[in-house]
This record gives C-alpha cells, structure tokens and sequence, in this order.
C-alpha cells in the first residue's frame, strides 16, 4: 500500500511540476512577436536600495507611458529618492515631476527585445538636512537623454535596462545662495555601456 501511494505521489508531482513548465513556456512563447500599437499603456518603475556602506539610499521612480504609434510614446514620471551619509549625518530628499518622450528604434529576438531612446524633462525639490545648521531646500530643473531596452518575459511583462546617459542638464536654484547649472555630454559612453546599468520592470496593458 505504501509503495502504491509513493508511485502515486511521485507521479502527481511529475505531472504537475511539467504542468507548471509547460505554463512558463507558453509564457515565453506569447512574448515573440510582441508589437505596440497606438493606445497601447504601460507601466514602467525600478526601485534601488543600497544601505550599509558610507550612504543609505533609497530611491523609486515610476512612469507612465501612452503609444501614440508602434514607435512613439510618451508619457509621465515621479522620482523620490532619500541619501543620508553616515559620516556626515547629512540627508537629502529628492521628490521630481516630469514628462518624456520614448522613440523605439530596434527590435529583435522575435520582437521580444527592444531599444530605445528616451528625452525627459524634470522639476524637483530637494530638501537637505544638516546637523546643528538645519535645513536647506532648493528647486532644480532637469533634462536628459537616455538609451535603453525593454525585453519582454511574457506578452505583458518586460525587463528594462537604462543603459547610459546621453546627455544631462542640471540647472540648480537654492533658496540661500547663487543658482548652479550643469551640462554633462558622454561622447564615448558605448565603449562600456553595461558599466552601471539601472534595471527595472514594465507592464503593458
């Protein structure tokens, strides 16, 4: 009886563990061939956290996009993100708005992978905590342009990569003191693009 109920149980596993394969495989499957198409949403964030060294970061930025094509979309985005130092003490808070623009201009692996470029225009206000000065905030004002891709795991959910900046701008107004602004171009970022990827997840529905 009990070698019976073994075989039983042994063979219930079988089938459901090639149950749930043939599940994921035909998840991978619906991901080939996937194609926007004008109304098309999406959902897009990453979060990063890095805490035990000389700075505890915590950041998160979403997105929403709308297609207004196979190619073209554009779309909306918040950024928080909260860095303290542990020698210092000092803590900035960052909270931005903006917009961006999203060209995808290359598809492969049966469309599951796709590039893009990405502009974005931003307002933030940054709040900066100092112990025994106090509290400093001050407005900043940015633009980028970025490359990056999506591959798709499923029809509706993909992987993202922001590969490198192109171009920065950063233009800084602090309540107490002189406005700074700043221009970074990165003319040689392809000689390592895979240096400091920024990973996260997007839903399209």
């Amino acid at each position: 009886m009990k070698t019976k109920l073994s075989v039983i149980v042994a063979l219930f596993t079988f089938c459901f563990a090639n149950a749930q394969q043939d599940q994921v495989d035909s998840e991978m499957n619906s991901a080939k061939g996937v194609t926007f198409e004008k109304g098309d949403m999406f959902l897009e964030g990453s979060i990063k956290i890095s805490t035990g060294g000389e700075n505890d970061y915590y950041g998160f930025s979403p997105k929403f996009g709308y297609l207004l094509n196979d190619k073209f979309a554009v779309g909306a985005k918040l950024d928080y993100s909260s860095n303290e130092e542990e020698a210092t003490g000092v803590k900035t808070n960052v909270f931005g708005v903006g917009a961006f623009a999203r060209y995808y201009f290359l598809e492969l692996d049966k469309k599951r992978f796709k590039a893009y470029a990405e502009a974005g225009l931003g307002f933030g206000r940054n709040k900066t905590e100092t112990p025994l000065v106090g509290s400093d905030t001050d407005n900043s004002l940015t633009a980028d342009i970025n490359v990056g891709l999506n591959y798709f795991i499923t029809k509706n959910v993909a992987v993202t990569f922001v590969l490198a900046n192109v171009l920065a701008y950063n233009s800084v107004s602090p309540e107490n003191g002189p406005s700074s602004d700043t221009f970074q171009l990165n003319i040689n970022l392809f000689e390592n693009i895979f240096d400091q990827p920024q990973f996260g997840l997007l839903y399209r529905f």
